[in-house]
C-alpha cells in the first residue's frame, strides 16, 4: 500500500518536472544568460579595439577578426537564445566560444586542468554560467516556451524531433 503510494507520488513528481519545471528552468536560463550574452557581445562590438588588443595579448590568432566574430556571435546568439530560435546550433557555437574563453585565460585554463581536484575556481570563473547555459540548451533544447517549439508544432506533424 505505502509502496504503491510512493510510486504514484514519484510518478506525479516526474510528470510535474517534465511538463512544467524543465521548460520553466530552461526559459529562465535562456532569458537571463541570453541577455548576458547579448550585453557582453554588444560590449565587445562597441569596444572592438580594446577587445582585439586583449585577444592579441592572449595569443588568439587574427584578434581583430575574432573580436568581431565573438562579439557578433554573443550579441546575436544571446538574442536567439532568449527567443529560443535556432537554439541548438547557437548553443553549440556559444559552447565552443566559452570553451575557448576557458582555455585562453591562464587562470581559467588552470581551473579546467584542476577541475576534479579543486572545482571551485572552475565554478567561479567568469565563463562558467555562460558555458552551463549553452550546454543545457545544447543538451535539452530550448523547451516548449520557445520559437523552435512553435515552429516544430506548426511545420512538423512528427514528435520524433527533439527540441
Amino acid at each position: 500500500m505505502i509502496s504503491a503510494m510512493a510510486v504514484k507520488a514519484y510518478g506525479i513528481l516526474i510528470s510535474i518536472g517534465d511538463l512544467f519545471l524543465q521548460h520553466l528552468i530552461l526559459l529562465v536560463f535562456r532569458l537571463h544568460w541570453g541577455w548576458q550574452f547579448y550585453t557582453t557581445g554588444k560590449a565587445k562590438l562597441v569596444n572592438h579595439s580594446d577587445v582585439a588588443a586583449f585577444f592579441g595579448r592572449l595569443g588568439i590568432p587574427a584578434p581583430s577578426l575574432n573580436a568581431w566574430f565573438v562579439g557578433g556571435l554573443e550579441c546575436i546568439g544571446g538574442v536567439l537564445l532568449m527567443i529560443g530560435l535556432m537554439s541548438r546550433p547557437i548553443a553549440l557555437l556559444l559552447s565552443v566560444t566559452m570553451a575557448v574563453a576557458y582555455i585562453s585565460v591562464e587562470k581559467d585554463r588552470e581551473a579546467v586542468l584542476n577541475l576534479f581536484t579543486d572545482p571551485d575556481p572552475f565554478l567561479s570563473a567568469e565563463p562558467f554560467f555562460f558555458l552551463l547555459t549553452a550546454l543545457l540548451v545544447l543538451a535539452f533544447g530550448p523547451g516548449y516556451l520557445s520559437l523552435d517549439a512553435f515552429f516544430k508544432k506548426k511545420h512538423y506533424d512528427r514528435d520524433d524531433i527533439e527540441l
